[in-house]
C-alpha cells in the first residue's frame, strides 16, 4: 500500500510540474498578436520572424507582452543586422516611451550584453565581467536565456551565464515583458523562439 501511495504521489508531482511547467510561445511567426508597440519605432513580422528597426523618430521603442509575468524563465534567440543595441525588460511597465522595469542589455560587442539597467532609475545594477563579451555572436543568432524569480535574476548568452543578481526592489516588480529600441536610429535585429515558462 505504501509503495502504491509513494507511486500516485509521484505521478501528481510529474503532472502538477508539467501543467504549471509549460513552455508557451510569446511570438507567433505570423503578426503581433498578445504585444502591444510603444513609440514609432518599426516591429514588424517578416519570413516568420519578428524585426525591429528604428524608424524616422529615430527614438526609443518598446514592444511589450500584454500578460504581465512575475517569475519566469524566458528563452529569446536575437540576431543583430545594425548596431544591435536593444534589450529584453522584465516586470516592466510603459507609458508613452517612458519605461519603468529592468532591462537584460543586448547591445554591440563591449557594451555589457546580459547585464541589467534600470532605466530613470538607479542605471547600471551590474554588468558582467569583460572576458564574458566574447559569448556573443555579433550579426550571428544569440540565444538568450533570463530566470526571474523573487528577487533573483539570472542571464545566459549562448550558455555562459552573464551574471546574477539580488534586488529587493526587483523582486517588488510587476509588469511585462517587453523588448526595445534604443534611441539613436540605425538599429535593426531579428528575433524568434520568444518562450516562456512560468515559474508559478
Amino acid at each position: 500500500m505504501d509503495f502504491i501511495k509513494s507511486a500516485v504521489t509521484s505521478v501528481l508531482i510529474i503532472f502538477t510540474s508539467f501543467t504549471f511547467g509549460q513552455q508557451t510561445d510569446l511570438f507567433n511567426g505570423e503578426n503581433l498578436e498578445g504585444w502591444t508597440v510603444y513609440g514609432t519605432e518599426k516591429w514588424y513580422v517578416e519570413d516568420g520572424l519578428l524585426v525591429c528597426e528604428s524608424g524616422p523618430d529615430e527614438q526609443y521603442g518598446y514592444f511589450a507582452t500584454d500578460k504581465h509575468y512575475k517569475n519566469f524563465e524566458l528563452t529569446v534567440d536575437f540576431k543583430q543586422l545594425a548596431d544591435g543595441n536593444s534589450g529584453v525588460f522584465i516586470r516592466s511597465t510603459i507609458d508613452g516611451t517612458t519605461v519603468s522595469g529592468w532591462q537584460v542589455e543586448i547591445a554591440p560587442p563591449g557594451h555589457f550584453t546580459g547585464g541589467v539597467y534600470e532605466s530613470y532609475g538607479r542605471n547600471w545594477l551590474i554588468k558582467p565581467t569583460p572576458e564574458k563579451d566574447k559569448a556573443l555572436k555579433m550579426g550571428e543568432w544569440n540565444t538568450m536565456k533570463i530566470r526571474v524569480n523573487g528577487d533573483k535574476i539570472t542571464s545566459w548568452l549562448n550558455g555562459t551565464e552573464m551574471i546574477t543578481l539580488t534586488d529587493k526592489i526587483i523582486g517588488a516588480g510587476e509588469g511585462s515583458i517587453a523588448l526595445q529600441i534604443h534611441d539613436g536610429g540605425g538599429i535593426k535585429v531579428q528575433w524568434k523562439n520568444i518562450k516562456v515558462t512560468e515559474l508559478d
